[in-house]
């Protein structure tokens, strides 16, 4: 009986951690690394980027939360502004085929040219390895890693949950505030918050 127990317990501690719940990102931890061909099919590594800030933005086109920050051109412009500073800006797309925001590459570059997207690159997870190692939830979830790799933001692009384009101004941006003020050698206010949008589509 309890090797029974003991074989289910296993069974569901092995479950847990492919399905990315036994890792949770911690503020101040080293960022799980990773390689992910872009849509172009170029190759990023994490390890590359050491030495700048980078921000990962888990994204799906299709997602309503999503479509609010880039039909308003939000995100474009927080892309625009501060990889003009030099930061690393990744989307990552870790949705499965067959799901939602799992599209073709000739579908993600006619939708990222007619937003005007500014990221640096636009990664593919469609396994969700990365996503889970990053406990990433939502489209968005948001994350900023230091010059030495560590995580020092994780949740919400802000502080009002919807899908209404007038919202935009009147949130707190939260990747924006931890952004100036890492930038300008100042410590961050709000370094975890809890994310908003639609469930990634593992």
């Amino acid at each position: 009986m309890r090797m029974r127990q003991l074989i289910f317990s296993l069974l569901v501690f092995s479950l847990l951690i492919n399905l990315g719940y036994a890792k949770e990102i911690k503020i101040g931890k080293t960022a799980p690394t990773f390689s992910l061909n872009d849509v172009n099919g170029a190759v990023h590594n994490l390890k590359d980027y050491r030495g700048k800030y980078v921000v990962l933005e888990w994204i799906n086109y299709d997602c309503p939360f999503v479509k609010k920050h880039y039909n308003s051109g939000n995100m474009q412009s927080l892309q625009k502004k501060y990889t003009a500073k030099d930061v690393v800006w990744l989307a990552i797309n870790s949705s499965a085929p067959g799901k939602q925001g799992n599209f073709s590459t000739e579908e993600i570059l006619k939708r990222s040219t007619d937003h005007g997207a500014s990221f640096s690159a636009y990664l593919i997870d469609a396994e969700g390895q990365v996503g889970k190692w990053y406990g990433a939830k939502t489209t968005p979830h948001m994350f900023i890693i230091n010059p030495e790799g560590k995580v020092v933001y994780a949740g919400a692009i802000d502080d009002i949950k919807s899908t209404n384009v007038a919202d935009i101004k009147k949130a707190s941006n939260y990747v924006s505030a931890a952004l100036d003020a890492v930038l300008a050698g100042e410590a961050i206010e709000t370094t975890m918050t809890k994310p908003y949008g639609c469930s990634v589509k593992y």
